[in-house]
């Protein structure tokens, strides 16, 4: 199922997509795509309700759409995940995973404008996967057991400040903290849709200019095994985002090449997760 948020910021109603893009209203059975909600999901069932005609259709058409969670409890962010990006970046091969959190008050729309934030002027972008948790997880013992606890998957641009990053103390949320620098969605993906999140192409445009071209197949750490580390460090809840890592093709790799500045039109696609898109402003 693509599950997906519609209306404005902080009263977004929770939807289903149909086989054929039509939008069923969830508000009457669900107060929101949240924690509780994806912890009581049976994708199979609601498929099912969809196909009976048992919820009411809602027009999409002109509709904003918000991130397809509502306010995670946390978004883990995965450090220098891809080969090539740590190539790009100097930086050496991590022996386990770089983990970093973001602020849930990063995270907005897929469409929302994406703010340059004050006193920054290398503003950068990252297109990730996304995995959202669906069940309460600590200590996992091995893949099976991440299996079992993602809820689904959806599309992140982790918005990065590379001024604040490196050249103000040398800590990564610094430059990862700003507001709307997480834009998610369009939809969430139930994982029973994706056969394989290790087989996932990813594509990213700056103004009709694509930048980054990757697959998932190529992470370091490939997504169960990250769920299954980050569970050793920090208990996971239902609504809780971890954003991947992204490929090469950063700004921050390509020395002379020019950050992004208000304007500018960041797009990015993964295969059977749907395509956003943000125009960059100004805090």
């Amino acid at each position: 199922m693509k599950l997906l948020r519609v209306g404005p910021p902080g009263a977004e109603r929770p939807v289903v997509l149909g086989q054929d893009g039509t939008g069923y209203d969830l508000s009457g059975m669900a107060r929101d795509i949240d924690g509780p909600f994806l912890a009581a999901l049976d994708a199979a069932a609601l498929a099912r309700d969809v196909a009976a005609g048992l919820l009411p259709e809602v027009d999409l058409a002109g509709q904003r759409v918000g991130a397809p969670v509502a306010r995670p409890g946390k978004v883990v962010g995965i450090g220098l995940n891809y080969r090539d990006h740590a190539a790009e970046a100097g930086a050496a091969i991590p022996d386990e995973p770089v983990i970093f959190l973001k602020p849930s008050s990063t995270v907005v729309g897929p469409y929302d404008e994406v703010l340059v934030p004050r006193g920054g002027d290398k503003t950068d972008y990252e297109a990730e996967l996304a995995v959202v948790i669906g069940r309460p997880a600590s200590y996992l013992a091995g893949h099976a057991e991440a299996a079992r606890v993602i809820a689904g998957y959806t599309i992140a641009n982790d918005v990065t400040e590379r001024a604040f990053q490196l050249e103000r103390g040398g800590q990564w949320a610094k430059g990862k903290s700003a507001q709307t620098f997480t834009p998610l969605g369009p939809w969430l993906v139930t994982a029973d849709e994706v056969a394989d999140p290790q087989r996932l192409p990813l594509r990213l445009w700056v103004n009709g200019e694509l930048r980054q071209d990757g697959s998932t197949a190529h992470m370091i750490f490939p997504v169960l095994e990250l769920v299954r580390y980050v569970s050793q460090f920090m208990a996971l809840e239902p609504g809780d985002v971890i954003v991947t890592g992204t490929p090469a093709g950063v700004t921050l790799g390509h020395p002379g090449a020019a950050f992004l500045a208000p304007g500018d039109v960041v797009e990015i696609e993964i295969d059977g997760l749907g395509r956003q898109r943000q125009v960059l402003g100004k805090a």
